[in-house]
Protein backbone atom coordinates (compact mmCIF):
# COMPACT_ATOMS: atom_id res chain seq x y z
CA UNK A 1 0.00 0.00 0.00
CA UNK A 2 1.39 3.42 -1.01
CA UNK A 3 2.44 5.71 1.86
CA UNK A 4 0.34 8.83 2.32
CA UNK A 5 1.84 12.24 1.58
CA UNK A 6 -0.69 14.48 3.39
CA UNK A 7 -1.59 14.17 7.07
CA UNK A 8 -3.65 16.03 9.62
CA UNK A 9 -1.49 17.53 12.35
CA UNK A 10 -2.44 18.88 15.80
CA UNK A 11 -0.30 21.47 17.57
CA UNK A 12 0.19 22.26 21.25
CA UNK A 13 -1.13 25.31 23.09
CA UNK A 14 1.28 27.09 25.47
CA UNK A 15 -0.35 28.86 28.43
CA UNK A 16 2.15 31.60 29.26
CA UNK A 17 1.00 34.47 31.45
CA UNK A 18 1.48 37.11 28.74
CA UNK A 19 -1.09 35.50 26.43
CA UNK A 20 -4.67 36.46 25.68
CA UNK A 21 -7.86 34.78 26.89
CA UNK A 22 -9.63 33.72 23.71
CA UNK A 23 -7.99 34.12 20.28
CA UNK A 24 -5.99 30.88 20.21
CA UNK A 25 -8.61 28.58 21.79
CA UNK A 26 -11.26 30.04 19.48
CA UNK A 27 -8.95 29.47 16.50
CA UNK A 28 -8.13 25.83 17.29
CA UNK A 29 -11.53 24.94 18.85
CA UNK A 30 -10.24 24.37 22.38
CA UNK A 31 -12.37 24.90 25.47
CA UNK A 32 -11.73 28.26 27.16
CA UNK A 33 -11.02 27.96 30.88
CA UNK A 34 -11.60 30.76 33.36
CA UNK A 35 -8.44 32.61 34.47
CA UNK A 36 -6.35 30.81 31.82
CA UNK A 37 -4.16 32.59 29.26
CA UNK A 38 -3.36 31.22 25.80
CA UNK A 39 -0.11 32.63 24.44
CA UNK A 40 1.18 30.35 21.68
CA UNK A 41 0.10 27.48 19.45
CA UNK A 42 3.09 25.36 18.38
CA UNK A 43 3.31 23.36 15.16
CA UNK A 44 6.61 21.52 14.95
CA UNK A 45 8.87 18.80 16.30
CA UNK A 46 10.52 20.70 19.17
CA UNK A 47 10.95 18.23 22.03
CA UNK A 48 9.35 20.66 24.50
CA UNK A 49 5.97 20.36 22.77
CA UNK A 50 5.97 18.22 19.60
CA UNK A 51 2.87 18.23 17.43
CA UNK A 52 0.91 15.04 16.73
CA UNK A 53 0.49 13.45 13.30
CA UNK A 54 -2.87 11.72 12.88
CA UNK A 55 -2.63 8.50 10.87
CA UNK A 56 -5.31 5.90 10.13
CA UNK A 57 -4.06 3.77 13.02
CA UNK A 58 -2.68 6.19 15.63
CA UNK A 59 -1.43 9.60 16.67
CA UNK A 60 2.36 9.85 16.55
CA UNK A 61 4.51 12.78 17.70
CA UNK A 62 6.08 14.70 14.84
CA UNK A 63 9.64 14.16 16.10
CA UNK A 64 9.08 10.36 16.02
CA UNK A 65 7.36 10.60 12.62
CA UNK A 66 10.44 12.35 11.21
CA UNK A 67 12.87 9.93 12.88
CA UNK A 68 11.05 6.90 11.45
CA UNK A 69 11.91 7.87 7.88
CA UNK A 70 13.91 11.12 7.72
CA UNK A 71 14.91 10.97 4.04
CA UNK A 72 11.39 10.27 2.77
CA UNK A 73 9.71 12.75 5.12
CA UNK A 74 12.24 15.61 5.14
CA UNK A 75 13.74 15.06 1.70
CA UNK A 76 17.34 14.02 1.13
CA UNK A 77 18.87 17.52 1.21
CA UNK A 78 17.17 18.70 4.42
CA UNK A 79 17.76 15.32 6.11
CA UNK A 80 21.50 15.52 5.36
CA UNK A 81 21.87 19.24 6.20
CA UNK A 82 19.73 19.38 9.36
CA UNK A 83 18.88 15.80 10.38
CA UNK A 84 15.52 16.96 11.73
CA UNK A 85 12.68 19.36 10.99
CA UNK A 86 14.63 22.65 11.03
CA UNK A 87 11.80 25.02 11.96
CA UNK A 88 9.13 25.71 14.58
CA UNK A 89 5.83 27.32 13.49
CA UNK A 90 3.69 29.33 15.94
CA UNK A 91 0.56 31.44 16.34
CA UNK A 92 1.02 34.13 19.04
CA UNK A 93 -1.47 36.24 21.01
CA UNK A 94 0.53 38.92 22.84
CA UNK A 95 -1.57 40.68 25.48
CA UNK A 96 1.23 41.61 27.90
CA UNK A 97 4.80 42.45 26.93
CA UNK A 98 7.29 39.65 26.42
CA UNK A 99 10.84 39.76 27.73
CA UNK A 100 13.41 41.83 25.89
CA UNK A 101 15.49 39.12 24.27
CA UNK A 102 18.42 38.27 22.04
CA UNK A 103 19.01 34.98 20.24
CA UNK A 104 22.54 33.55 19.85
CA UNK A 105 24.34 32.47 16.69
CA UNK A 106 24.87 28.73 16.13
CA UNK A 107 28.51 29.06 17.18
CA UNK A 108 27.59 30.81 20.45
CA UNK A 109 24.77 28.33 21.12
CA UNK A 110 27.08 25.30 20.79
CA UNK A 111 29.65 26.83 23.16
CA UNK A 112 27.01 27.99 25.66
CA UNK A 113 25.11 24.69 25.64
CA UNK A 114 28.22 22.60 26.29
CA UNK A 115 29.47 24.99 28.99
CA UNK A 116 26.15 24.85 30.89
CA UNK A 117 26.16 21.05 30.59
CA UNK A 118 29.65 20.96 32.10
CA UNK A 119 28.44 23.18 34.96
CA UNK A 120 25.63 20.68 35.61
CA UNK A 121 22.80 23.18 34.99
CA UNK A 122 19.58 21.26 34.30
CA UNK A 123 17.88 21.86 30.95
CA UNK A 124 14.74 22.88 32.86
CA UNK A 125 16.53 25.17 35.34
CA UNK A 126 15.28 28.77 35.40
CA UNK A 127 18.87 30.06 35.09
CA UNK A 128 19.58 27.93 31.99
CA UNK A 129 20.31 30.08 28.90
CA UNK A 130 20.99 27.47 26.23
CA UNK A 131 18.37 24.72 25.78
CA UNK A 132 19.94 23.36 22.58
CA UNK A 133 22.84 23.89 20.16
CA UNK A 134 20.92 25.88 17.58
CA UNK A 135 20.49 29.50 16.55
CA UNK A 136 17.02 31.02 16.55
CA UNK A 137 16.45 33.53 13.76
CA UNK A 138 12.72 34.24 13.55
CA UNK A 139 10.21 35.88 11.27
CA UNK A 140 6.85 37.29 12.34
CA UNK A 141 3.90 38.28 10.17
CA UNK A 142 1.30 40.46 11.88
CA UNK A 143 -2.26 39.14 12.06
CA UNK A 144 -3.46 42.41 13.61
CA UNK A 145 -2.07 45.83 14.42
CA UNK A 146 1.20 44.80 16.13
CA UNK A 147 3.75 46.57 18.32
CA UNK A 148 7.32 45.50 19.09
CA UNK A 149 10.77 46.70 20.10
CA UNK A 150 13.39 45.97 17.43
CA UNK A 151 17.10 46.84 17.62
CA UNK A 152 18.89 49.96 18.80
CA UNK A 153 17.71 53.37 17.60
CA UNK A 154 19.78 55.42 15.19
CA UNK A 155 22.24 57.54 17.21
CA UNK A 156 20.41 60.84 16.58
CA UNK A 157 17.07 59.37 17.72
CA UNK A 158 18.58 57.79 20.82
CA UNK A 159 20.24 61.10 21.72
CA UNK A 160 16.85 62.83 21.30
CA UNK A 161 15.19 60.34 23.68
CA UNK A 162 17.88 60.89 26.32
CA UNK A 163 17.72 64.66 25.82
CA UNK A 164 13.91 64.82 26.01
CA UNK A 165 13.77 62.64 29.16
CA UNK A 166 15.07 64.67 32.11
CA UNK A 167 15.64 61.60 34.31
CA UNK A 168 17.91 60.05 31.63
CA UNK A 169 19.89 63.16 30.61
CA UNK A 170 22.86 61.95 32.63
CA UNK A 171 23.32 59.02 30.20
CA UNK A 172 24.07 61.31 27.25
CA UNK A 173 27.80 61.54 27.98
CA UNK A 174 28.04 57.78 28.40
CA UNK A 175 26.46 57.21 24.99
CA UNK A 176 28.51 59.90 23.25
CA UNK A 177 31.77 58.61 24.75
CA UNK A 178 31.20 54.85 24.94
CA UNK A 179 28.54 54.16 22.29
CA UNK A 180 25.78 51.56 22.35
CA UNK A 181 27.80 48.95 24.25
CA UNK A 182 28.90 51.36 26.98
CA UNK A 183 25.38 52.74 27.45
CA UNK A 184 23.67 49.34 27.59
CA UNK A 185 26.35 47.75 29.78
CA UNK A 186 26.08 50.59 32.28
CA UNK A 187 22.35 50.26 32.92
CA UNK A 188 22.30 46.45 32.74
CA UNK A 189 25.06 46.20 35.37
CA UNK A 190 23.33 48.57 37.80
CA UNK A 191 22.36 47.08 41.14
CA UNK A 192 18.61 46.88 41.72
CA UNK A 193 18.89 49.83 44.12
CA UNK A 194 20.57 51.91 41.42
CA UNK A 195 17.85 50.98 38.93
CA UNK A 196 15.18 52.01 41.45
CA UNK A 197 16.91 55.31 42.25
CA UNK A 198 17.23 56.29 38.58
CA UNK A 199 13.84 55.14 37.33
CA UNK A 200 11.54 55.99 40.25
CA UNK A 201 11.40 59.73 39.41
CA UNK A 202 10.66 58.83 35.77
CA UNK A 203 7.89 56.43 36.77
CA UNK A 204 6.40 58.90 39.24
CA UNK A 205 6.21 61.48 36.45
CA UNK A 206 4.82 59.36 33.61
CA UNK A 207 2.54 56.82 35.29
CA UNK A 208 -0.26 59.28 36.23
CA UNK A 209 -0.16 60.64 32.66
CA UNK A 210 -0.42 57.09 31.28
CA UNK A 211 -3.47 56.44 33.46
CA UNK A 212 -4.91 59.66 32.03
CA UNK A 213 -4.32 58.40 28.45
CA UNK A 214 -1.87 61.19 27.65
CA UNK A 215 0.67 59.09 25.72
CA UNK A 216 0.61 57.71 22.20
CA UNK A 217 1.71 54.09 21.67
CA UNK A 218 4.64 55.31 19.57
CA UNK A 219 6.28 56.84 22.68
CA UNK A 220 8.62 55.10 25.13
CA UNK A 221 6.59 56.66 27.97
CA UNK A 222 3.50 54.66 26.99
CA UNK A 223 5.22 51.25 27.07
CA UNK A 224 7.37 52.08 30.10
CA UNK A 225 4.28 52.99 32.10
CA UNK A 226 2.29 50.04 30.72
CA UNK A 227 5.00 47.65 31.97
CA UNK A 228 4.08 48.68 35.54
CA UNK A 229 0.43 47.67 35.31
CA UNK A 230 -0.43 44.93 37.84
CA UNK A 231 3.17 44.79 39.09
CA UNK A 232 3.24 44.03 42.82
CA UNK A 233 7.00 44.49 43.36
CA UNK A 234 8.53 47.72 44.65
CA UNK A 235 11.54 47.03 42.41
CA UNK A 236 11.48 48.68 38.98
CA UNK A 237 12.34 46.63 35.90
CA UNK A 238 15.64 47.60 34.23
CA UNK A 239 14.07 46.70 30.88
CA UNK A 240 12.48 50.19 30.93
CA UNK A 241 15.87 51.66 29.92
CA UNK A 242 15.76 49.59 26.72
CA UNK A 243 12.37 51.02 25.74
CA UNK A 244 14.14 54.39 25.43
CA UNK A 245 17.10 52.84 23.56
CA UNK A 246 15.28 50.65 20.99
CA UNK A 247 13.07 51.23 17.95
CA UNK A 248 9.36 51.08 18.78
CA UNK A 249 7.89 49.48 15.68
CA UNK A 250 4.22 49.33 14.63
CA UNK A 251 3.31 46.97 11.80
CA UNK A 252 -0.05 46.36 10.16
CA UNK A 253 -1.75 43.07 9.36
CA UNK A 254 0.20 41.22 6.64
CA UNK A 255 3.50 43.03 7.28
CA UNK A 256 6.53 41.04 8.48
CA UNK A 257 9.69 41.63 10.54
CA UNK A 258 12.77 39.39 10.67
CA UNK A 259 14.80 39.06 13.90
CA UNK A 260 18.35 37.87 13.22
CA UNK A 261 20.87 36.60 15.78
CA UNK A 262 22.07 39.39 18.07
CA UNK A 263 19.21 41.85 17.39
CA UNK A 264 17.52 42.79 20.70
CA UNK A 265 13.73 42.77 20.47
CA UNK A 266 10.50 42.33 22.40
CA UNK A 267 6.91 41.76 21.33
CA UNK A 268 4.64 44.29 23.00
CA UNK A 269 1.07 43.74 21.77
CA UNK A 270 -0.92 42.03 19.04
CA UNK A 271 -1.42 38.79 17.11
CA UNK A 272 1.12 37.22 14.79
CA UNK A 273 2.32 34.14 12.95
CA UNK A 274 5.91 33.31 13.81
CA UNK A 275 8.34 30.96 12.10
CA UNK A 276 11.78 30.30 13.53
CA UNK A 277 14.65 27.87 13.62
CA UNK A 278 13.87 24.85 15.80
CA UNK A 279 15.35 26.25 19.00
CA UNK A 280 14.38 27.59 22.41
CA UNK A 281 17.55 29.61 23.09
CA UNK A 282 16.69 33.00 24.59
CA UNK A 283 18.92 35.52 26.40
CA UNK A 284 16.71 37.99 28.25
CA UNK A 285 17.09 41.66 29.08
CA UNK A 286 14.09 42.56 31.24
CA UNK A 287 10.37 43.51 31.18
CA UNK A 288 9.42 40.18 32.77
CA UNK A 289 10.54 38.33 35.90
CA UNK A 290 12.55 35.76 33.92
CA UNK A 291 16.26 35.15 34.48
CA UNK A 292 18.73 37.73 33.10
CA UNK A 293 22.36 36.71 32.50
CA UNK A 294 23.89 40.11 31.74
CA UNK A 295 27.29 38.72 30.74
CA UNK A 296 25.85 36.30 28.16
CA UNK A 297 23.32 38.88 26.96
CA UNK A 298 26.02 41.46 26.25
CA UNK A 299 28.27 38.84 24.64
CA UNK A 300 25.52 37.97 22.13
CA UNK A 301 24.03 41.41 21.37
CA UNK A 302 24.75 43.48 18.26
CA UNK A 303 25.59 46.97 19.51
CA UNK A 304 24.76 48.95 16.41
CA UNK A 305 21.92 51.06 15.11
CA UNK A 306 19.10 49.14 13.43
CA UNK A 307 16.99 50.70 10.71
CA UNK A 308 13.88 48.50 10.78
CA UNK A 309 12.95 46.72 7.57
CA UNK A 310 9.27 45.89 7.20
CA UNK A 311 8.72 43.07 4.71
CA UNK A 312 5.64 42.91 2.47
CA UNK A 313 6.64 39.65 0.77
CA UNK A 314 6.93 38.61 -2.86
CA UNK A 315 3.43 38.19 -4.29
CA UNK A 316 2.48 35.63 -6.94
CA UNK A 317 -1.07 36.66 -7.83
CA UNK A 318 -1.58 33.69 -10.17
CA UNK A 319 -1.37 31.16 -7.32
CA UNK A 320 -2.48 33.46 -4.48
CA UNK A 321 0.80 33.12 -2.55
CA UNK A 322 2.97 35.75 -0.84
CA UNK A 323 6.45 34.51 0.15
CA UNK A 324 8.41 36.33 2.87
CA UNK A 325 12.07 35.86 1.89
CA UNK A 326 14.82 36.14 4.55
CA UNK A 327 18.46 35.07 4.87
CA UNK A 328 17.41 32.07 7.01
CA UNK A 329 18.15 28.67 5.46
CA UNK A 330 16.07 26.85 8.12
CA UNK A 331 12.63 28.11 7.10
CA UNK A 332 10.45 30.06 4.72
CA UNK A 333 7.04 31.53 5.53
CA UNK A 334 4.28 32.26 3.05
CA UNK A 335 0.66 33.33 3.07
CA UNK A 336 -1.85 31.74 0.68
CA UNK A 337 -5.06 33.67 -0.03
CA UNK A 338 -7.45 31.95 -2.40
CA UNK A 339 -10.91 32.46 -3.84
CA UNK A 340 -12.82 29.96 -5.98
CA UNK A 341 -11.12 31.43 -9.07
CA UNK A 342 -7.55 31.04 -7.80
CA UNK A 343 -5.82 27.67 -7.27
CA UNK A 344 -2.46 27.16 -5.58
CA UNK A 345 -0.15 24.55 -7.10
CA UNK A 346 2.99 23.65 -5.13
CA UNK A 347 5.77 21.09 -4.82
CA UNK A 348 7.23 20.56 -1.36
CA UNK A 349 11.03 20.44 -1.03
CA UNK A 350 10.75 19.23 2.57
CA UNK A 351 8.00 18.89 5.18
CA UNK A 352 5.51 21.72 4.86
CA UNK A 353 2.92 22.66 7.50
CA UNK A 354 -0.18 24.62 6.55
CA UNK A 355 -2.69 26.19 8.96
CA UNK A 356 -5.98 27.77 7.89
CA UNK A 357 -6.79 31.00 9.72
CA UNK A 358 -10.00 31.76 7.83
CA UNK A 359 -12.28 29.76 5.54
CA UNK A 360 -12.02 26.24 4.19
CA UNK A 361 -9.66 24.61 1.70
CA UNK A 362 -9.11 21.24 0.06
CA UNK A 363 -5.59 19.89 -0.43
CA UNK A 364 -5.21 17.36 -3.25
CA UNK A 365 -2.33 15.06 -4.25
CA UNK A 366 -3.31 12.54 -6.92
CA UNK A 367 -5.87 10.32 -5.15
CA UNK A 368 -5.35 11.94 -1.72
CA UNK A 369 -7.80 14.65 -0.66
CA UNK A 370 -7.96 16.39 2.69
CA UNK A 371 -10.17 19.33 3.70
CA UNK A 372 -9.18 21.82 6.40
CA UNK A 373 -11.30 24.44 8.11
CA UNK A 374 -10.36 27.45 10.25
CA UNK A 375 -7.76 26.49 12.87
CA UNK A 376 -6.93 23.12 11.31
CA UNK A 377 -3.51 22.13 10.01
CA UNK A 378 -1.94 19.67 7.59
CA UNK A 379 1.54 18.28 7.10
CA UNK A 380 2.80 17.57 3.58
CA UNK A 381 5.84 15.34 3.12
CA UNK A 382 8.83 16.21 0.94
CA UNK A 383 8.64 15.94 -2.85
CA UNK A 384 4.85 16.09 -2.99
CA UNK A 385 3.02 17.82 -5.83
CA UNK A 386 -0.20 19.20 -4.43
CA UNK A 387 -3.04 21.62 -5.14
CA UNK A 388 -4.90 23.88 -2.71
CA UNK A 389 -8.35 25.11 -3.73
CA UNK A 390 -11.46 26.56 -2.12
CA UNK A 391 -15.10 27.00 -3.07
CA UNK A 392 -15.32 30.27 -1.09
CA UNK A 393 -12.32 32.11 0.35
CA UNK A 394 -9.42 30.91 2.51
CA UNK A 395 -6.39 32.38 4.28
CA UNK A 396 -3.58 29.91 4.98
CA UNK A 397 -0.10 30.33 6.40
CA UNK A 398 2.55 27.86 5.27
CA UNK A 399 5.88 26.87 6.81
CA UNK A 400 8.47 25.30 4.52
CA UNK A 401 12.22 25.01 3.96
CA UNK A 402 13.68 27.10 1.13
CA UNK A 403 15.19 25.12 -1.72
CA UNK A 404 18.94 24.90 -1.23
CA UNK A 405 20.63 25.97 -4.46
Amino acid sequence: MKEKSIYRIKGKVQNYDWGGESYIPNLVSQEIKENETYAEYWLGAHLKAPSSIITAKEEISLDKFVENNPIENLGKTVASNFGKLPYLFKVLDVKKMLSIQVHPSIEAAIIGYEKENELGISLTAKNRNYKDKNHKPELMVALSDFWLLHGFLEASKLIKNLTDTPELNFLLDTFKNEGYLGLYKKVMEYTQNEVNNVLKPLIDRIYPKYLNNEFDKSTPEYWSAKSLVNKDSEDIDRGIFSIYFFNILNVSKGEAVFQDAGVPHAYLQGLNMELMANSDNVLRGGLTSKHIDVEELIKNTKFEETIPEVLNGNKNLANGETVFKTKAKDFELSKIELSKDIINNSTSSSIEILIALEGEATIINNDETLTINKGESVLIKANTNYTVKTSTKVEIYKASVPKIE
